[in-house]
């Protein structure tokens, strides 16, 4: 006979109750089952994902479920669910005629589902989070000077040395926990709310112009392509003479244009003339060769289902879509606009490539898989079946070999950004003890259909150390206004990871994310 269940996450009285009063409540008994426990919260949420009861679909494609279990269905929850799940056991359960429990016995062993080892560093989370949080908060209220309608944001932390991710966090984030009996009707319609969008992760599911940040790729791009070289200055006067004459963003503040700069000086400055220099040099051909060799416009790969490719602007998108690539959509895409939309994940990727020389990442957020022996599942193993479970089909590329010289000039501007006068972070980092490599970027996005006003996202990419880089950090804020905004968040994330930041002192890196209990 099968059983029925009466209630679930019954109080100790009760079970108390029913226990010394077995007779009178014949035929029940009570069981104790595993329960998924998120005892960090919202923590890494979004990297996590959650698990819910199965659906008749899930029931269909999923082998060995019945319609009591529950299933991932989103982050890691849902990719490594073969491993997490583990096997069920059976314990048989003998009655007299009179329906009172009169002896219970296993009959097969459960056997406990994996340790998925992730590569985030759950205190750098935890500093990602709060920072994040906190920069946007600071965004509405006018903490810069004036208020900004701030939707949400990003950030993510890549081990340049392994393409391990340290960090990665959306916000606003979700309570995995609630998703397990049902999440209340109240913070359901906050979840699906359209204007947050709390259950998107962010750093890989959402792309955007990159602006500014991009200007690194069309920098290596003239230099490699020898349309500029180290020594050769452009003359910014404020107003580009060619296309639709775009403007230098300082000729719009100021009614001039920076002067005379070299490569590293414009990325200092951030000089849109110099760029639309450049890449009028270029062509559109080689800007989308070389953005796609780091891996812009692409997957990364990563562990995670939903991760979008974004888009690379040129004429291999203009082809497929049966339009023709103009002139001024060039310049455009030189200082990262026109259709140019990538994801946070990947512009983390594409400042790792260019910090390691060129030299290609692969990116990963899962360490290890160790079995209920302590046995380590096979790397090989694990990248075929996440290839599988995610649709993955990873494309090879032949490295290309950039001259130390080139790379070192468009990395000493970045340092230039946060560590002299004039740079565009420069007033956040003046008192950082550790020297770092930035860019700051400030990339339209529309207009705002409900304040009328155009949508403005800030964008912070950087690397630490300057000399000998271990990091590279990406912040996105949705209609954050200015790029140095971001940069704020960033500083605070090297404290914690450099430990100079003593404001977050709680450390939990003891604590697993997720775990299992009675």
């Amino acid at each position: 006979m099968r059983p029925y269940v009466i209630s679930n996450n019954i109080s100790l009285a009760s079970v108390a109750i029913i226990e010394e009063q077995n007779k009178s409540f014949s035929g029940i008994s009570i069981s104790v089952t595993a329960l998924r426990s998120y005892p960090m919260e919202t923590l890494a949420s979004h990297v996590l994902g959650y698990i819910g009861p199965i659906s008749e679909s899930e029931l269909k494609n999923n082998e060995g479920y019945s319609l009591k279990d529950y299933i991932g269905k989103s982050g890691i929850e849902y990719t490594f669910e073969k491993f997490l799940r583990g096997e069920d056991g059976i314990k048989q359960t003998d009655m007299s005629i009179e329906g009172i429990l009169t002896g219970e016995y296993v009959t097969k062993e459960a056997i406990a589902g994996h340790d998925v080892v992730l590569t985030i560093d759950a205190n750098l989370q935890l500093a990602a989070e709060t920072a994040l949080k906190n920069n946007i908060e600071k965004i509405r209220t006018g903490g810069f000077g004036q208020k900004q309608d701030a939707k949400g944001g990003s950030v993510v932390v890549l081990d340049v040395r392994n393409g391990d991710v340290l960090a990665m966090c959306s916000y606003p984030d979700f309570e995995p926990e609630l998703f397990i009996d049902g999440v209340p009707q109240e913070k359901w319609n906050e979840y699906t709310d359209q204007t947050n969008l709390p259950l998107i992760n962010r750093a890989l599911q959402s792309a955007y112009a990159p602006g500014s940040t991009f200007k690194m790729v069309t920098a290596i791009a003239g230099l490699s392509e020898e349309v500029i070289t180290l020594d050769e200055r452009i003359h910014d006067t404020g107003v580009y003479p060619r296309g639709h004459k775009p403007k230098c963003w300082i000729y719009s503040l100021y009614g001039g244009g920076h002067g005379s700069l070299n490569v590293t000086g414009a990325i200092k400055h951030s000089c849109n003339y110099f760029f639309f220099e450049v890449g009028s040099r270029l062509g559109i051909e080689a800007i989308e060769e070389y953005a796609r060799y780091f891996g812009l416009g692409e997957k990364s790969g990563i562990e995670l289902r939903g991760e979008v490719s974004g888009t690379l602007a040129g004429k291999t998108l203009y082809d497929r879509l049966g339009e023709t690539w103009n002139y001024g959509s060039t310049l455009s895409a030189a200082i990262g606009q026109a259709e140019n939309n990538f994801t946070p994940l990947s512009m983390a990727r594409y400042i790792g490539i260019l910090v390691n020389g060129g030299q290609n990442i692969d990116v990963t957020i899962v360490k290890d898989i160790v079995d209920s022996d302590g046995k380590k599942i096979n790397r090989n193993e694990i990248n075929n079946y996440v290839a599988e479970r995610l649709g993955i089909t990873k494309t090879e590329k032949e490295d290309m070999e950039f001259q130390e010289e080139y790379i070192a000039a468009i990395l000493e501007g970045m340092r230039s950004v946060t560590t002299e006068t004039g740079g565009t972070a420069y007033s956040i980092f003046r008192d950082f003890d550790i020297e770092i490599g930035g860019k700051t970027g400030s990339a339209e996005a529309g207009i705002d259909i409900e304040t009328k006003k155009n949508i403005v996202n800030a964008w912070f990419v950087g690397f630490a150390p300057y000399d000998n880089p271990e990091i590279a950090i990406v912040v996105l804020v949705e209609n954050g206004a200015h790029g140095y905004y971001t940069a704020e968040i960033a500083k605070e994330i090297l404290g914690v990871y450099f430990g100079l930041n003593t404001e977050i002192k709680e450390n939990r890196e003891a604590i697993p994310l997720l775990e299992m209990a009675n």
